[in-house]
């Protein structure tokens, strides 16, 4: 008899990890993905910026290379 407590016991556990596996997950992946959503905003603003620092980098060293030239 005490092994069908266990059993029954164990079935529980089960069940308990079914249910928030089935609930639990999709709340964190959600959450997760608002997260993530707001890093990858980051992530491609700061692209953008080293993207517009390579371009004035490179007109300055257009410029700076014409100036040379030119003396």
């Amino acid at each position: 008899m005490k092994d069908a407590g266990d059993i029954l016991k164990v079935v529980g556990m089960v069940l308990l990890v079914l249910f928030v596996l089935a609930v639990g997950v999709p709340l964190v992946l959600a959450a997760a993905g608002v997260a993530l959503g707001l890093i990858g905003m980051l992530v491609a603003l700061a692209i953008a910026v080293i993207k517009i620092a390579v371009v004035v980098a490179i007109i300055y060293l257009i410029i700076v290379g014409i100036r040379a030239v030119l003396r």
